[in-house]
């Protein structure tokens, strides 16, 4: 009986159905597990609650449709960014898109490209090594500073360093936490992936702890599909109880009728977070699964779907999801159908039209193997491959040290003129008018003058530019690389040196020129055949190339450098996320030597301070991650009192002491004495900062937070209550007449970074609900339980003033929503408190219950029963595996006594007593 003919025989009885007007997720095809008495063999109430019931179900799912393609959309700006970033084809391939949605899409894109480039043109100048060539100028990288001091909380960055804790089976290697990483990566930056490690390296285990990360840092539970062989369903399910208990699995699997049980009971009523289920399922019950808002589909064995003609791979593309992955043991192969069909599977609105793919194809002078090589490099960043060979090798842990320099005479003159310039913003004393972007500008200029001072308009002698030894003594950090380098290059050591700021590596190039170290750069204005160019002639066997010169965030997925083996970060940045990636280009699968990880600080000035709050970031990161906390938790921005207690530290030095910090000055060179003491004190020093940090616990470090971020303390006085009368003297410039200004440096900053105003007050809190035992009916909880935990629900609503909510439903049902909603609204108006005598009562019906059981549990103990005997307690324990001989005695003794309160017992006791 064809599912059309089913429909309509239901249906004849309910004459104003077409009426409404609500998307259809369901399909005309044979559903083999549609119950006959939809038919009409049953009852007009009957036939009218199911169909009652149907038109609500099909309005949720039509609404987490729409929900998810919100969500989509959000993502596709972004994605679309960095895939025009890898390769002009993905340009091409996008453009024969006829959707108007991506059209609109590409229409912002090349919007924003313009107003960008405009910003850009003209600025060129001439001098260094490079001779012409086009830098970026102050003001265009000022402001992407400010832009990344003011966002760099907004980031969803997440970096496991350890096994994380939501895993409970075991520990996970070294190389599986990378492997996990790099799917978090891929989720981040909101692109589809293929695993594709070689068989027997975990790629199982790697799945389910990147489920474990949506589910207890984003705070995404499901609804996940994952298509396995049959062969395997029972160990997916094995496994995935096993790794992370939490998550609900329902296998997918079974004769006609079971499969309606689990689809009525369980899948369509979404009692789970995870569908299983085989390929042929899948064939079968595509009407059922299509209509779910999938957060991610996940095939494994992916080569059944490397054939775009199969009716898997047909099927499963219009199946609607957020993102895919795709498992599979095999390497790629040279084929240019195989390589489509998996380009359209991980990004369907971009390679969606295959004739467009044939057509150029066929339009390409090269040949068939030069094309399919392109295609490679297109698929590089979206795939994972290890093979045994490459695990086995022993990665040394890295080794970071900090080198604490000074400030050359040139750096401390332009320090002390930042400060002066905005004296009373630096002392606190504007109170309230002062805006955090404001100090951000201040907190950018002096970090800045840390680095180098010709990064500042007018600071080089020039023109014309010259590439002298200017560029080394004038910063105390070039000359500390300047030893450094010496030093790497005679130990036969390759560099990777990054920074924030692309203009730096501009002074990097002509350095690099001036020595005669040849180098590579990257930056976020690189192309992406430049990018690939420069990275493969860094690692190509008896590279000559010394130097490789990256910004911190350039690169994104896929690049490997593990031919360096130190890492130098010239300058931190706000996110340390961002520099643990960075130091991951060396330090990661295939590297053979020890990686030495230098990062400079400048001593007595902002960057102590911004390293600290990394630092403090860092650990409160690690920490929210491993108690499975939402990642939200652990984002907070700095405050304008923490900004201003980093532009204050070392300020006073600055003033009471010209010298300070200046070892590095023109006149003093640094000895090779002088070098090996700051190398052996920056040992120390980092060792010192890492013990601190790993003792602190979180609220160790939330309460360290709070008490750091007070700009208001010196000398063990708080000025936190005078700072309304007077400003703070922290710092005394030379005296000086200083003008009114007649313009708003708060409306001058917000315009320019289009801002806008304050952001609105956060919601306040809800205090966290009573905790609740969930109830199942294998746990053989007392009824009056429930009936408590409710009484303390409602009161609970009640202390805090919330409503019941209207169950979101069909026009004509609202009668029925309203009255059960004024039902539930009338208990919370009427609650009372428990009574100690309740409270008790509820506290002993929690402990007799069997709330340690799970599902798995009870499956386990009814095929134990169903084996050995419902009295052969200790062979039962073996079958299950987290209860002892005592724990099944004592639930079977309850089990034969109120089996019945199980729904569908019957199967259950067919099954042990056959």
């Amino acid at each position: 009986m064809s599912g059309a003919n089913t429909a309509g025989a239901g249906d004849s009885a309910m004459p104003d159905t077409s009426m409404i007007d609500t998307p259809d997720y369901t399909d005309t095809e044979s559903n083999p597990t549609r119950d006959p008495s939809v038919a009409g063999d049953a009852g007009t109430d009957g036939r009218k609650k199911r169909w009652e019931g149907n038109q609500l179900r099909k309005s949720m799912f039509g609404k987490k449709h729409d929900r998810l393609g919100q969500d989509k959309d959000d993502d596709t700006i972004r994605r679309f960014r960095y895939l025009l970033g890898l390769t002009d084809l993905f340009r091409h391939f996008i453009d024969t898109n006829p959707d108007p949605k991506i059209r609109r899409v590409m229409e912002e894109i090349d919007r924003q490209d313009q107003e960008e480039a405009a910003h850009k043109a003209g600025s060129k100048r001439k001098g260094g090594a490079g001779g012409e060539r086009r830098r970026r100028t102050e003001k265009e990288e000022d402001a992407e500073l400010l832009r990344q001091g003011k966002h760099v909380d907004d980031e969803d960055r997440t970096i496991f360093r350890e096994s994380p804790s939501f895993i409970q089976g075991g520990e996970m290697r070294d190389y599986q936490v990378a492997g996990l990483n790099w799917l978090v990566n891929l989720h981040e930056n909101g692109i589809s992936g293929i695993l594709a490690d070689e068989m027997g390296l975990g790629k199982t285990l790697q799945t389910i702890s990147f489920l474990g990360y949506l589910r207890f840092v984003q705070g995404i539970t499901g609804p996940h599909l994952i298509a396995v062989p049959k062969s395997t369903l029972d160990n997916w399910a094995r496994e995935l109880s096993k790794w992370i208990p939490e998550i609900e699995v329902l296998v997918l699997q079974g004769a006609k009728e079971e499969r309606h049980d689990l689809i009525n009971n369980r899948l369509l009523e979404e009692k789970f977070d995870v569908c299983i289920t085989s390929y042929e399922m899948i064939l079968r019950e595509k009407s059922h699964l299509k209509k779910f808002a999938w957060e991610y589909i996940i095939i494994d064995e992916a080569h059944r779907i490397k054939n775009e003609e199969s009716s898997l791979a047909q099927i499963i593309r219009v199946f609607n999801s957020r993102n895919r992955l795709l498992i599979t043991g095999t390497p790629l192969q040279n084929n240019l159908h195989e390589l489509w069909a998996l380009l359209n599977f991980l990004l369907p609105d971009v390679f969606g039209d295959s004739e467009a793919f044939d057509q150029w194809f066929n339009n390409q002078d090269a040949d068939q193997d030069t094309v399919v090589q392109q295609l490679h490099r297109v698929l590089r960043p979206f795939l994972l491959r290890r093979v045994k060979s490459d695990v086995e090798k022993s990665l040394l842990p890295k080794k970071e040290i900090n080198l604490y320099v000074g400030m050359s005479e040139m750096q401390i003159k332009w320090y002390r003129n930042i400060i002066e310039k905005d004296i009373d913003a630096v002392n606190g004393a504007g109170g309230k008018k002062e805006s955090k972007t404001r100090l951000l500008n201040i907190v950018m200029q002096l970090r800045k003058c840390c680095n180098h001072p010709y990064l500042f308009d007018g600071a080089e002698p020039g023109p014309p530019y010259t590439t002298d030894e200017h560029l080394v003594y004038n910063a105390a950090k070039m000359t500390m690389l300047d030893k450094l380098l010496k030093k790497m290059q005679a130990q036969g050591s390759r560099v990777l040196i990054f920074s924030q700021m692309s203009r730096v590596l501009d002074i990097l190039e002509d350095y690099s020129v001036m020595r005669g170290y040849q180098y590579c750069r990257i930056d976020g204005s690189t192309a992406h055949e430049d990018r690939i160019a420069a990275i493969d002639e860094y690692n190509k066997p008896e590279s000559e190339k010394f130097l490789f010169l990256l910004t911190t965030r350039a690169g994104g997925l896929g690049i490997n450098l593990t031919s360096a083996d130190i890492v130098v970060l010239f300058d931190s940045d706000w996110n340390p996320q961002a520099d643990l990636q960075a130091m991951d280009r060396a330090h990661r699968i295939g590297q053979t030597k020890q990686v030495v990880v230098f990062r400079f600080v400048t001593e007595k000035a902002i960057e102590e301070k911004v390293l600290e709050r990394a630092a403090q970031k860092l650990r409160l990161d690690q920490l929210v991650i491993q108690q499975g906390r939402t990642q939200q938790q652990a984002k907070q921005a700095a405050s304008k009192d923490e900004l201003l207690g980093m532009i204050q530290h070392g300020a006073e030095n600055i003033f009471n002491d010209s010298k300070e910090g200046g070892a590095f000055s023109k006149d003093g060179e640094l000895t090779e004495t002088d070098f090996d003491d700051i190398l052996r004190q920056g040992e120390e020093k980092t060792k010192q900062m890492n013990a601190k940090y790993e003792k602190l616990g979180l609220d160790d470090l939330q309460k360290f937070s709070t008490e750091s971020a007070s700009a208001y303390e010196w000398n063990g006085e708080s000025f936190i209550n005078r700072k309304k009368d007077i400003g703070i003297n922290w710092i005394n410039p030379a005296k000086r007449e200083r003008k009114e200004q007649s313009y708003s440096m708060d409306k001058y900053y917000r315009n320019a970074l289009m801002t806008g105003g304050p952001r609105p007050d956060p919601k306040p809190k809800v205090p966290r609900a009573p905790k609740q035992q969930a109830m199942h009916d294998y746990q053989f909880f007392d009824s009056r339980l429930g009936f408590l935990q409710d009484k303390e629900t409602a009161w609970f609503r009640k202390e805090n003033n919330l409503k019941a909510p209207l169950v979101d439903g069909e026009e004509d049902t609202l009668e029925q929503r309203t009255a059960d909603q004024e039902l539930e609204q009338q208990a919370i108006d009427e609650a009372e408190p428990l009574t100690e005598k309740e409270q008790a009562e509820k506290e002993k019906l929690t402990n007799e219950g069997f709330g340690e059981w799970n599902k798995r549990d009870f499956q386990q103990f009814v095929n134990g029963s169903a084996k050995y005997g419902r009295n052969n307690y200790d062979t039962i324990a073996l079958e299950v595996d987290s209860k002892d001989a005592n724990e099944i005695k004592k639930y079977a003794k309850v089990f034969w006594k109120k089996y019945q309160q199980i729904q569908n017992w019957e199967k259950h006791i067919a099954a042990i007593e056959e």
